[in-house]
């Protein structure tokens, strides 16, 4: 193992079973994981910053993986958490060509940031939060796409939420 800090950011608007898979290849190469809700004016989330730091405590629960939120560029993130090394998570092609692009950006702030890519497991190719979110919206199942800590945690908003306008109900 590299004894060394990896940043792993994203809205995880909510974390997905896809998100755990990437954090947890991150414990098995890196001694830190610092796991980043970006904070992205332009994106309206579906669940609070609070909720979602809350969850992702819920799916990972390792000593080495700190949580923190931020909302400048990765180049800013990774000076600030002391590490070049910037991690992502890919499903197929499309996520290749978006991630890649973002990185080139990225290395032009800062050259030293060094990408690191690690695949989807195959059974979850088709999980992501855009998914979650639509389910919750039609009141489907999320299983598959959630740890159970998060179904559950999402099931409890859900119970205080009755009665009340929200946008889990």
């Amino acid at each position: 193992m590299n004894e060394k800090k990896c940043v792993f950011a994203g809205t995880f608007d909510p974390p997905t079973l896809g998100h755990k898979a990437v954090i947890e290849a991150c414990l098995d190469t890196f001694d830190e994981v610092v796991v980043a809700i970006l904070l992205n004016p332009s994106k309206k989330p579906y669940f609070t910053l609070e909720e979602r730091k809350e969850m992702l405590s819920l799916t990972v629960k390792s000593e080495r993986v700190r949580v923190v939120e931020f909302s400048g560029t990765i180049a800013e993130l990774l000076q600030r958490e002391g590490t070049n090394i910037y991690v992502r998570g890919l499903r197929n092609a499309t996520d290749f060509d978006y991630e890649t692009a973002d990185f080139y950006a990225s290395k032009k702030l800062n050259p030293n940031i060094t990408a690191w890519y690690f695949p989807c497991p195959q059974e979850l190719l088709h999980v992501s939060s855009s998914i979650v979110r639509n389910s919750l919206r039609f009141h489907t199942p999320i299983d598959e796409y959630v740890t159970e800590e998060v179904k559950e945690y999402v099931g409890k908003m859900r119970n205080e939420t009755k009665g009340k306008e929200s946008s889990l109900c």
